[in-house]
């Protein structure tokens, strides 16, 4: 491994640029001197914006912030726990030359003029693929991006979250309070406001720090890489079978419970998505396993489970026991198998019994892909996906050398970094069966 390639031993500590102002407070950047005391922040440098909800100021802000130089800071905010979906219900930009702005995606639900007016433009985010769902519906999407979680998990960061990165590197204190909020408030409170423009305060400053110290690791192309494969990744496809998803799932076995789970899950999900709230507002996952595992014959029974009870009216009772007559009326061959479709290798724990081989080489390349991890400071899903192991553990290549290695794990999505990093190690791997 070259010197650029190991992690110094300060990655976790600030990492400050500038030359110190004469007061010892910041640099002209805005970037905190390293003072050894992180520094609350509780304002926005030009103060909170005004909202955006009309469309005469929204195509103000994009001319604004098409003219504008450098990355965009990009950040969203959504009300999950409080409404259906994923809604975006505030937007927040920042960038040098246009300043801060905050959008309202309910008063203007288009924002692809604003889109257009930022293509080619590098947009810096964190966790971006949390929020690149929402901003697609509204019509934004980067051409190129900057996502500083990654990015942090990259350079071997240990906590990676905005609060805790920008705090390390940069030295200032976010306030953390209002992230859980019901951002489909309206209007929305001042301090939810200056906390959503706090977002973007800094996002910029933190991608350059982070540039810089994965340039100085030697990872700045991985995480190039890694960045411009979220960016041209398409959207992700409706999820087969949610239901399965339902939180406690594991309890149940037999195929007409599972019906009853299928059946009150889509009865919930077309009510929350009637009434705009969160199915778990409309029913709990955990009174949904309760009625599946005691399949109740009727309203009386249903209203003795927990979950159900004295809260809910005759007429909610009425809706639910009819989903679970629907699962109780269904034949044989209607009823929801036990297991979904396996599409990939036996789960791992069944290796050992129907292919030892296989078990053997998945342990050591497990072992094998641990080591260079920790070698390199990052976590093991950053430096190549797991599922991408499994398969080939489980189907390696005739000849497993590096040519027919690599190609496999191009195959299975691996980034040229990923490719070239971990080929070698699983090569060694293989062969012990």
């Amino acid at each position: 491994m070259t010197d650029a390639q190991e992690t110094a031993a300060d990655s976790s500590l600030r990492i400050t640029g500038g030359a110190p102002p004469d007061d010892g407070g910041s640099s002209d950047t805005g970037v905190p001197i390293d003072t050894g005391v992180p520094i609350p922040l509780f304002e926005p440098r030009e103060g909170i914006p005004p909202v955006i909800a009309d469309t005469d100021a929204l195509v103000q802000v994009a001319t604004a912030f098409a003219a504008g130089s450098g990355p965009v800071a990009v950040d969203a905010e959504r009300a999950s726990g409080y409404r259906y979906g994923q809604r975006a219900y505030l937007v927040q930009l920042r960038r040098e030359g246009a300043g801060t702005a905050l959008i309202d995606p309910a008063a203007c639900p288009d924002l692809s003029g604003l889109g257009q007016a930022l293509s080619g433009v590098e947009w810096v985010l964190h966790a971006a693929t949390q929020d690149l769902p929402c901003l697609r519906e509204i019509g934004m999407a980067p051409t190129a991006l900057f996502d500083t979680e990654l990015a942090g998990r990259l350079a071997g960061f240990p906590r990676v979250g905005l609060g805790a990165m920008v705090e390390g590197v940069l030295g200032f204190v976010l306030e953390k309070g209002h992230s859980a909020v019901d951002w489909s408030t309206r209007p929305l409170p001042e301090p939810w406001l200056r906390y959503a423009a706090l977002d973007v305060e800094l996002l910029v400053d933190l991608r350059d720090a982070l540039e810089k110290e994965l340039d100085r690791q030697g990872k700045l192309e991985w995480a190039l890489q890694e960045f411009d494969a979220i960016a041209s990744a398409p959207p992700a496809g409706p999820r087969k079978d949610p239901w399965r998803r339902t939180s406690g799932m594991h309890k149940v076995r037999r195929r007409r419970q599972l019906a009853v789970v299928r059946e009150l899950w889509q009865a919930r999900d077309l009510i929350a998505q009637r009434r705009d709230v969160s199915p778990g507002k409309v029913l709990p996952d955990a009174a949904i396993v309760q009625a599946a595992l005691s399949v109740p014959a009727n309203v009386h029974a249903l209203a003795a489970l927990n979950g159900f009870g004295h809260r809910l009216g005759r007429r909610q009772l009425e809706q639910w026991q009819a989903a679970i007559d629907r699962a109780l009326a269904l034949d044989d061959s209607e009823l929801p198998q036990s297991g979904q479709p396996v599409t990939g290798p036996p789960p791992p724990r069944a290796w050992a019994d129907k292919d030892p081989a296989a078990a053997a080489r998945l342990s050591a390349a497990k072992a094998a892909v641990s080591a260079l991890a920790e070698r390199l400071n990052m976590p093991q899903e950053n430096l190549v996906a797991p599922d991408a192991v499994r398969r080939l553990c489980w189907e390696p290549p005739r000849s497993a050398d590096l040519e027919s290695v690599g190609a496999a794990l191009a195959g299975y999505g691996a980034r040229p970094w990923q490719v070239e990093q971990v080929s070698p190690v699983l090569v060694e791997a293989l062969a012990v069966a």
